[in-house]
């Protein structure tokens, strides 16, 4: 009875079939032979992580409409895959419970946020941002021409490429004659 008993655990079978490194067959158990990654039957997408400028590639796993996993892409020359810790979180950061999915506002003066649509969020800092501008514009200083305003600003992200960059600064500087521009990428 206790050779059978001792005969099922892995090391006893380890140490009779010769197997040193605890790889082989003998160190499995019914429930170890039958294991599989967590990425197993999923679907990759090929991504880059969105937190700086970097451009560190992500495998992208999902599974019957369901994130399962996002990790580095080894095939990547730029991070070979590895990730910092913010991309190396990039699941979590989708998946978290607590992860907030709704526009929180609190009012002046409140002590308490509320839940607003993303409609009417998007409307307010549209609203606000044009009322900053007509309130601050100026269009000349000194008899000298200026047609700016330094009330209102926008910091872009690193992972914004040329293009998008190229048409913020027209949008920001010609169309709402902001002067305070700059990127997270040249921080």
């Amino acid at each position: 009875m206790l050779k059978h008993l001792l005969s099922r655990w892995p090391l006893m079978r380890q140490l009779q079939g010769g197997g040193a490194d605890g790889t082989g067959p003998e160190a499995m158990s019914d429930r170890t032979r039958d294991l599989r990654p967590k990425t197993f039957g999923a679907q990759v997408a090929r991504s880059i992580c969105p937190y700086c400028g970097v451009g560190c590639a992500q495998l992208v796993f999902h599974k019957d409409g369901k994130l399962i996993s996002i990790e580095g892409d080894p095939e990547s020359p730029i991070s070979r895959g590895h990730l910092c810790p913010k991309g190396a979180d990039t699941f979590e950061l989708h998946t978290h419970a607590e992860r907030l999915t709704k526009v929180k506002y609190r009012p002046p003066y409140a002590t308490s946020w509320q839940d607003i649509d993303l409609e009417t969020a998007m409307d307010w800092v549209a609203d606000r941002v044009w009322d900053s501008r007509e309130r601050t514009f100026q269009e000349k200083k000194d008899g000298e021409v200026l047609m700016q305003t330094t009330a209102i600003a926008h910091l872009g992200g690193a992972t914004l490429d040329n293009e998008e960059n190229y048409l913020i600064k027209k949008l920001f500087s010609a169309g709402l004659g902001m002067v305070c521009i700059s990127n997270q990428a040249r921080i």
